[in-house]
């Protein structure tokens, strides 16, 4: 979208297309008014919905209710009409063609809420929580876009920028006035609040890791060696038959991926190649493509044999960084209820049958807490992967910061380091942000938002 363009009067029904009962159609710009005046000749007062007989080109229409929201006090900061049809198609596409022939133009995707942020409605991170709530595919991941539309996630960031704010004033007083006597570099306080500064941003990091999840669903990869029920698990958890069982090592020597529902939860399961020493070399690209789907997993749940000897130890090679939930599978067979335990190691484990079916209950109830499902109100907010790479960018600059500000004669490269923080922390918000940025965002919106 062009500058120019933004000054544009723009429509377009913000209704899903189809038939029913209502149909709502946005009218927004420095013309909503007037133009709206040109349909309905009595516009109702703001704020106040009134039933209005709807004309183009003199010929009625539809007898709509229409709202008047003057700007700036309105979803998009301009004067926006918006019209309550009757829910036909056609009634809803001759309105918006009415008002296009009048002056307006038909909205691009995104553009009404891209609005409500140039125009300082909304910071970026509300402005996508909007798209995340419109397509939340369960209750949970709606109350996490809720939050972050109410401003939860932006808050948090706000307070981290302001945490860096008061250390970069810190740490630049004594660069830019040594003659005053200021020099915080050797401040004993500097370290712990350099400290504490890292911690909150891996809470907030924790918290939209779970809200990214949250929103995207969980990728869940099953790893383990061979025979130890992997296939039968990703089975049990599908509901069907998603994958080949049998008593032969090595069945499974590709990647099989299914897309399900844990109660509402949306899950990628990937089964993978038993995790052992192979000769066959069909074999090892298994598992080679395992280890690969593991280091791009949120969870690994290693499933190991419990009737084994080697059950408690678990193969080598896990990838550094990502989560593992261990499942001692085939309780069937060890006549022990299913249930947690603790391994030989010193692990967590999760007793279960894949075959029967005992404990599937209790692995998907670490799931859905691992997803942030059922954390309560503060548990998470709607993340984005871009929002974690910001964060993680934030992380990295200031953990230098850190290192730095304890360097000799480094002051003004930890300070650096921590404007660079907070320039990472601004593009979660919006407060530094590029015309590319905003393009990518607010083209995954539908047309009407």
């Amino acid at each position: 979208m062009s500058v120019l363009a933004a000054g544009d009067t723009i429509v377009a029904a913000v209704t899903p297309p189809g038939r029913g009962g209502v149909c709502i159609v946005r009218l927004s710009g420095d013309r909503a008014l007037a133009l709206a005046a040109q349909v309905t000749a009595d516009l109702p007062p703001a704020r106040r919905a009134a039933l209005r007989e709807l004309r183009i080109e003199g010929e009625p229409l539809d007898r709509a209710l229409v709202l008047v929201f003057p700007g700036p006090r309105s979803f998009t900061g301009e004067d926006t009409v918006e019209f309550q049809l009757h829910g036909s198609p056609v009634v809803a596409t001759l309105l918006v063609r009415g008002l296009v022939a009048l002056g307006a133009r038909e909205a691009g995707p995104g553009e009404f809420t891209r609005r409500a942020f140039l125009n300082g409605r909304l910071d970026l991170a509300q402005a996508e929580a909007i798209a995340d709530l419109i397509a939340s595919a369960s209750a949970e991941a709606a109350r996490a876009a809720l939050r972050s539309l109410e401003g939860e996630f932006s808050g948090r960031v706000t307070a981290l920028v302001e945490q860096l704010t008061q250390l970069r004033v810190r740490l630049e007083a004594g660069l830019d006035f040594p003659e005053e006597g200021v020099d915080d570099v050797d401040d004993p306080e500097l370290a712990g609040l350099l400290d504490s500064l890292l911690r909150d941003l891996a809470a907030v990091r924790q918290a939209a890791d779970r809200g990214r999840v949250l929103r995207d669903g969980l990728t869940l990869v099953i790893a383990g060696p061979p025979n130890a029920g992997k296939s039968s698990l990703l089975n049990r958890l599908a509901g069907y038959e998603a994958a080949i069982v049998t008593e032969l090592p090595g069945t499974t020597r590709d990647l099989v991926r299914e897309d399900i529902l844990i109660d509402g939860m949306p899950v990628r399961v990937v089964d993978t190649a038993g995790l052992r020493e192979a000769a066959d070399r069909v074999e090892q690209e298994g598992i080679r493509r395992a280890r690969e789907a593991m280091a791009r997993a949120d969870l690994v749940l290693l499933v190991e044999d419990g009737g084994a000897a080697a059950a408690d130890s678990s193969p080598g090679g896990l990838p550094a960084g990502i989560p593992v939930l261990r499942v001692r599978n085939k309780t069937d067979l060890l006549g022990l209820p299913a249930g947690p335990e603790t391994a030989a190691d010193g692990a967590e484990c999760l007793r279960l049958s894949a075959l029967t079916g005992e404990g599937i209950d209790l692995l998907r109830e670490r799931l859905r807490v691992f997803a942030g499902h059922g954390a309560g109100e503060g548990g998470s907010f709607a993340a984005r992967r871009r929002h974690l790479a910001a964060l993680d960018r934030a992380t990295a600059a200031t953990t230098r910061a850190v290192a730095l500000s304890r360097a000799a004669h480094a002051p003004e490269l930890a300070a650096e380091e921590l404007r660079q923080a907070q320039d990472a922390l601004g593009e979660i918000t919006g407060r530094v942000t590029t015309e590319d940025l905003l393009g990518r965002i607010f083209s995954e919106f539908c047309i009407g938002k």
